[in-house]
């Protein structure tokens, strides 16, 4: 049986529909994505179903037939495929639970945590900052955690046919999206791709309209590496008028779709048929693969001055070495360690155990293409949830 996914629904939605091609431009691929949800979800309870008899239903991934309830999440788009298969899984061992999840993206999903009552964690591609911090202890009641669960490139995806292997120097994404590359026969990309069929036609830089994570990430990155070409700093709001912006990561893949010349950046495992560029690292040019991604958190450290349960990290985002891909996305579930609801609690915990487990991690990366955790983060991770107070 071929594997149902909201990409093949949301392309033949779009075959179905007739649109002008102003609006073909604009039309926000989430709200197609989420109306196949149910679908997906659906189908793949069912194909999970056909091996529970073979199948530990609980135990140390967090399941258990005496948990029930419904518990609620939101925030980054990015993590959307990888809750479905998380949200699958957990609810296939234990049937009387829903966890619900919101994809309104990481700014929104901190904010309606942070002011308490409607969720019960977020997903966030941005670690919290600032007044975050306090006001995460503050709606908890005290402590919280804050533990990456989801790792992948960003990818620089383009629409430009004829052309199917692409080479961008740091400084020349920086410039693209600074708006100083405007051509894409400019000096700069075709030093770097000397055999490639560059036409004399304009960029369009695609970005994120709403607040993102993946905007953060990516904008640390070109901070780090090219901040005399990007001086913008690192931002989850675009900072800059002009190209063209989409709503979520599936609004931004659509404009690069149905645009030639497009341009833009978003979770490498939601790029589709689109082109995806090697990243200048170094001497050499790394395509966005999860091991490459895998491979840049291992060289990462921790962020200092966190308190515990707080397992942000400091990507190595400049890295040089071979076989790494620096502009990563981690994204993190922020969870309180006490409840007023026990119950909620218990769910709480036993849905984190879930995606951090081994078969979590493995649903994820079927899903959504991440990288698993390495055993040493899932170790840290481990001692996070063992945190949170079921009684």
């Amino acid at each position: 049986m071929g594997r149902f996914t909201c990409g093949a629904y949301v392309r033949k939605r779009q075959r179905d529909i007739t649109l002008t091609p102003e609006r073909e431009r604009t039309v926000n691929r989430k709200t197609l994505c989420r109306a196949a949800l149910p679908s997906l979800v659906a189908l793949t309870l069912g194909m999970t179903a056909c091996g529970a008899s073979n199948e530990d239903s609980g135990g140390d991934s967090g399941g258990s037939s005496s948990l029930s309830g419904t518990i609620n999440g939101a925030g980054a788009t990015s993590q959307e495929a990888a809750m479905a298969g998380w949200q699958s899984g957990f609810q296939t061992a234990n049937p009387d639970t829903t966890v619900n999840y919101d994809a309104i993206g990481s700014g929104g999903g901190r904010e309606q945590f942070l002011a308490g009552g409607a969720t019960a964690f977020a997903g966030s591609d941005d670690a919290l900052e600032g007044k975050e911090i306090s006001q995460a202890e503050d709606r908890c009641g005290g402590a919280y955690i804050e533990i990456p669960v989801y790792i992948s490139p960003i990818a620089v995806i383009y629409n430009l046919p004829g052309v199917d292997d692409l080479n961008l120097a740091p400084d020349t994404i920086a410039g693209i999206f600074a708006g100083d590359i405007t051509k894409w026969n400019d000096p700069a990309i075709v030093k770097d791709n000397p055999s490639a069929d560059l036409p004399d036609s304009d960029i369009t830089p695609v970005h994120r309209s709403d607040e993102s994570g993946t905007t953060g990430n990516f904008t640390a990155y070109l901070d780090a590496v090219s901040s005399s070409v990007w001086t913008y700093g690192s931002v989850e709001t675009w900072p800059i008028k002009g190209g063209e912006g989409g709503d979520g990561t599936s609004g931004v893949v659509a404009a690069v779709q149905n645009g030639e010349g497009t341009i833009g950046y978003a979770d490498a495992s939601q790029a589709g048929e689109l082109g995806k560029a090697n990243v200048g690292v170094g001497s050499s040019w790394q395509a966005p693969t999860p091991e490459a991604a895998a491979a840049v958190v291992d060289a990462s450290t921790a962020v200092t001055g966190r308190p515990d349960g707080d397992l942000a990290i400091e990507l190595a985002r400049d890295s040089t070495k071979s076989g790494t891909y620096p502009i990563v996305l981690i994204s993190y579930h922020i969870a309180c360690t006490k409840y007023d609801d026990s119950n909620e609690a218990a769910l709480v915990k036993a849905f984190e155990n879930y995606v951090i487990s081994e078969q979590g991690q493995q649903d994820a990366a079927k899903a959504a293409g991440s990288a698993p955790m390495s055993d040493t983060l899932r170790q840290k991770a481990q001692s996070a949830v063992d945190m949170i107070q079921t009684s």
